[in-house]
């Protein structure tokens, strides 16, 4: 007896598509589609293209602002920064790819994301990298960790753009689901600025770059949009291969053609490939195309019609051309040793029709019309691939157990259920700093070259990165910051949180932030608890921008980020880029002299979900995280950037992962300089040294400045104090205010009354922690 056959599934359902999807594709082309183009739709319609769950979510963002020349819908936002110059960025994300084929998925990430940028016009001066990974004592994490790092390092070094910046982070919730978020800033002039729109009928579709090759295939579908199981061997051929020095050529021709006026428009082939790049464009311009398949180079023979239109090869653009500037686009092409075709035609009729001729040597001739016998293969409304999916309606609910979020500003109830591990302070202190998430990220960001170009003032390791432009007194402050420990209580808080502290990293330099740029990296959004999340992630998002003033110029949703039983954190990754008007008053976050003051500008809330605290020391909280009250947020940022103008600062940090207690750490350590200090702890010592409640600065000065700098932080409302002064070899703490013993004897741990650390021993625990935990030091 022969077993019954087993129904294959729908080609469709093998694409992706749903059936309902299926039935408005029927609809919109008013027939049944062919398997060219249900492969065409299933990439164009894809979560990762389409933002079929998040589109009305994104809606609500803030998007404008007085400086915001290009913004969302743009292949990367560009904001003016004065002297006929604009700043553009964007940050996306390569998680899936990364997961298969770590080297490659983060060196195709680098490269996407500097094509974003170059197309805009703008040539790409800094990288930053944000990295999320499972348990560091994990083999498969530290080859995750290896080839990831190589990757960015590998593409970038070669590429010739510096890595400024950015996160490394480990949690058991990324263990099946690492996160590659990567971000490219770039440097444009009047009248560089490129849009891609395919006006113009008859105008010339140019492809240069890179030749078609079978890598890449479905990536969009098959892996951005998708939960996968763990190392599954038939997603490794959707990864895409890189060719940095490929990429740089690219850089340079894309930049020469613009500079010499010879396109209209410009778009990279990234998601969905020559099907994203014909179907965008015409969609922007209101315009079909004519594209010519025999036309594309192709590096492998064999390439069915689908693959060549889906293929996300690498290291490609198009370029709308009028055929008068056709000989000189090719010349520069040729120049640059870049292979260049005209492979199609903008028309007036509003569809993409895929072309072959009758004996694969050209559909259309030298004109850009279909020659005779060419056979079409594919006929589809611009609009219907690139902005025509469908918008669903995911169901969001909550968990059953969550905090419920106060509303912004809302003081939370004061409870601290951890006692100090141990009996002195100090050792929590060395732990923390010697913590796989607070430690020295020196032996990740040495494989990165960050001083090519000669721009960077200040890069990976201390901070948000400084760079210099070049011919004028400014410079750029960039970092990214995501907080997912608090999302994963509380999402909105989370995505609040992250917005506040990106915009504070930038703002203790002294810099003014221009804008944000997001990668929203979320769970499956048909789950009603994941989509909840997402949906609070952006409200907290938008609630934020908007209290500081910020314009959200573009970014990316990740969703799918789940492995067969397990789920990511909610990680809204939030990527500012800020102005400084005068890089020599640049405030760093070291001590830099003895005798000088330090005061404390905030206050502790109570509540320690979320911290690295609470992370040590493994104890299930019944408490919330802090609060955020985004009003004092905004004064915080404005007193200190007016600080800084005034000359009143010598140093500053902001108090985030590990509390003041590291902050302080940091300060001392990066500055080699000790501080005597006092500070009152009331009844919860954890949360006053160790506690991370946002809007709060440590701040040095001179002597002679201190009195003016505790009235303006007055003039702003925020409460300040002295806690002491710097100098000497060691960091001491002591520990004062009514209450503090006595709370600690009722948990049954006696606390001591100061905490008191070298400098040498917060340096060597600081820089020993990654290289333990990774097994660098050993070899392992």
């Amino acid at each position: 007896m022969t077993a019954p056959e087993v129904p294959a599934m729908p080609l469709h359902r093998t694409l992706g598509l749903e059936d309902v999807e299926l039935d408005a594709i029927r609809e919109k082309l008013g027939r049944e589609p062919n398997g060219l183009e249900l492969a065409m739709f299933s990439v164009m319609w894809s979560e990762h293209c389409s933002y079929k769950s998040s589109r009305p979510l994104l809606a609500t963002l803030p998007t404008t602002g007085e400086d915001v020349v290009a913004g969302v819908g743009e292949q990367a936002g560009v904001i003016a920064i004065g002297d006929g110059l604009a700043v553009a960025f964007k940050i996306e994300s390569h998680n899936h790819p990364s997961a298969v084929e770590p080297y490659q998925g983060a060196a195709t990430g680098v490269g996407g994301i500097l094509r974003d940028v170059f197309a805009m016009g703008a040539r790409p001066i800094a990288v930053l990298d944000a990295l999320r990974f499972g348990d560091p004592s994990d083999a498969r994490t530290r080859h995750l960790v290896d080839g990831v790092v190589r990757g960015v390092g590998g593409y970038g070094n070669c590429v010739g753009v510096p890595t400024v910046g950015g996160e490394l982070v480990f949690d058991p919730s990324y263990q099946g689901n690492p996160l590659v978020n990567v971000m490219a800033i770039g440097l444009l002039e009047d009248g560089m600025l490129m849009r891609a729109s395919a006006d113009g009928p008859g105008n010339l579709a140019v492809l240069y770059g890179s030749a078609t090759g079978r890598d890449g295939i479905g990536g969009a579908s098959v892996l951005a949009s998708a939960t996968f199981g763990e190392q599954d061997p038939s997603k490794r051929p959707s990864v895409q291969v890189g060719d940095p020095f490929a990429e740089k050529l690219l850089i340079e021709a894309t930049l020469e053609i613009i500079a010499k006026g010879l396109a209209v428009s410009i778009q990279d082939l990234g998601a969905a490939g020559i099907t994203c790049a014909t179907c965008e464009t015409a969609d922007r311009g209101g315009t079909g195309m004519l594209v010519d398949l025999d036309a594309i180079p192709r590096r492998e023979p064999g390439l069915e019609p689908f693959e060549v239109m889906i293929s996300e090869s690498q290291e490609r653009m198009v370029a709308i051309v009028e055929p008068g500037r056709w000989e000189g686009v090719r010349a520069v092409c040729e120049r640059w040793d870049l292979p260049v075709a005209i492979i199609g035609r903008v028309t007036e009729n509003p569809e993409i029709v895929i072309l072959t001729g009758p004996d694969g040597g050209g559909a259309l001739d030298a004109d850009g019309r279909p020659v005779d016998g060419a056979r079409e293969l594919a006929r589809i409304p611009a609009r219907a691939l690139a902005s025509g999916a469908i918008v669903f309606e995911r169901e969001a609910r909550a968990p059953a157990r969550r905090r419920a979020a106060p509303a912004p500003g809302a003081p939370a109830e004061s409870v601290d259920h951890l006692p100090l591990r141990g009996q002195d302070p100090g050792a929590v202190l060395l732990a923390l700093l010697g913590s796989p998430n607070l430690s020295s990220r020196r032996s990740v960001y040495e494989q990165y070259d960050h001083n090519v170009q000669a721009n960077t003032v200040a890069g990976p390791g201390r901070g948000a990165a400084v760079i210099r432009i070049k011919g004028t007194t400014k410079a750029l402050v960039a970092t990214t910051d995501g907080n997912a420990p608090v999302s994963a209580h509380d999402p909105w808080l989370g995505a609040a949180m992250s917005v506040a502290e990106a915009s504070r990293n930038v703002s203790i330099t002294g810099a003014r932030p221009l804008g944000v740029t997001n990668c929203l990296n979320y769970g499956d959004p048909t789950r009603p608890e994941a989509f909840w999340a997402l949906a609070e992630g952006v409200r907290g998002l938008a609630d934020a921008c908007v209290a500081l003033g910020l314009p959200v110029t573009g970014g990316n949703v990740s969703l799918y980020n789940e492995a067969p039983g397990s789920a990511i954190a909610p990680t809204p990754e939030i990527g500012i880029v800020g102005l400084l008007t005068d890089v020599a008053t640049r405030v760093g976050p070291a001590f830099r002299a003895e005798g000088n003051s330090v005061l404390l500008v905030g206050r502790a809330g109570p509540g320690l979900a979320g911290s690295e605290y609470a992370r040590l020391a493994g104890e299930a909280l019944e408490d919330g995280p802090p609060s955020l009250d985004l009003a004092v947020e905004r004064q915080v940022q404005a007193f200190i950037r007016e600080a800084i103008a005034r000359g009143l600062v010598e140093s500053c940090q902001d108090v985030s992962g590990g509390g003041l207690a590291v902050a302080l750490a940091e300060m001392a350590m990066w500055g080699d300089i000790g501080a005597q200090l006092r500070l009152g702890v009331g009844d919860s010592p954890a949360v006053a040294l160790f506690g991370e409640s946002p809007s709060r600065l440590v701040v040095e000065t001179n002597p002679r400045h201190a009195p003016a700098l505790e009235l303006l932080a007055r003039h702003h409302g925020l409460p300040v104090e002295t806690l002491g002064s710097t100098g000497g070899s060691h960091l001491v703490v002591e520990l004062g205010g009514e209450g503090a013993t006595g709370a600690a004897e009722e948990r049954g741990s006696r606390i001591a009354d100061a905490l008191e650390v070298t400098v040498a021993d917060l340096r060597h625990a600081w820089e020993q922690g990654l290289p333990r935990a990774l097994g660098w030091e050993t070899g392992a």
